[in-house]
């Protein structure tokens, strides 16, 4: 007995004060989820990479709002929202303490506004998501005049761009006939 208790004294303790201490994590330890709406563009890029529907994106076109909402109660933790987000917005925290007394703050929401058509003014897109694809175009130095007919074209929905289009089309046709 005496022996068994001079092992233990020389290994020396091998759990951890885990309430009282905090826990030292690995790096690449994937936890909670973190959006910033910020940085986020309301693309839907990681609702559609979400294998357990944990992330969903909802638009109501009569309000002009689309809203992001995370449930972190059907959250696997495999970084796909991470990898997918073209901003940036998602990453994954080292929280892993998610323990609550109430289901509702498993929830997480952010709204955003969608941007309306220039030509019929329906909504048709968030109004982030055209900023920061203007940005990327501005970005690669596009002319002055290029930039503005994109913008323009930007602002339009889909359906008003097509009809915008075709007008154009069949006139470049006639000439060529």
């Amino acid at each position: 007995m005496l022996k068994l208790f001079r092992e233990i004294l020389k290994v020396g303790e091998a759990t951890l004060h885990y309430p009282f201490e905090p826990i030292e994590q690995m790096p690449g330890f994937r936890g909670k989820p973190h959006h910033d709406p910020e940085l986020c563009i309301a693309c839907a890029a990681c609702a559609i990479a979400c294998p357990p529907n944990a992330l969903n994106i909802s638009t109501d076109l009569d309000q002009g709002i689309r809203t992001w909402s995370l449930f972190t109660g059907r959250c696997i933790y495999c970084a796909r929202c991470e990898e997918v987000c073209p901003t940036g917005a998602i990453t994954l925290s080292p929280d892993f303490e998610l323990a609550v007394m109430n289901k509702q703050d498993l929830f997480e929401k952010a709204d955003y506004k969608l941007a309306a058509c220039q030509k019929c003014g329906l909504y048709f897109a968030p109004a982030k998501e055209l900023d920061y694809v203007f940005s990327l175009l501005n970005e690669k130095g596009l002319e002055p005049e290029v930039l503005e007919g994109t913008r323009t074209l930007l602002e339009m929905c889909p359906d008003c761009r097509r009809k915008n289009d075709v007008p154009k089309i069949v006139d470049i046709f006639q000439e060529k006939i």
